[in-house]
């Protein structure tokens, strides 16, 4: 899974390379569509992947300021 995203985050990071390059030398319009669909790819494909990827295995309630969580930073001195 982390290959896909280092893979995801180049290919995007290519297209907007390109939709920049399209942009100052060829046609301003193809290059501004191509450095969208780039964007568009990385708030909704790649982020969540990298969201579930990194949250994977892990719990909320250890995140997250509990009345548990705020007994146990008392007891152990960290305020």
């Amino acid at each position: 899974m982390n290959t896909i995203l280092k893979l995801l985050g180049i290919l995007i990071l290519i297209a907007i390379g390109v939709g920049f390059y399209y942009r100052t030398f060829e046609d301003v319009v193809l290059g501004d569509q191509i450095i969208g669909i780039a964007v568009l790819a990385s708030a909704f494909i790649l982020m969540p992947i990298f969201l579930y990827v990194r949250w994977k295995g892990k719990r909320l309630q250890d995140y997250t300021l509990t009345k548990e969580n705020m007994d146990r930073m008392r007891d152990k001195g960290i305020d």
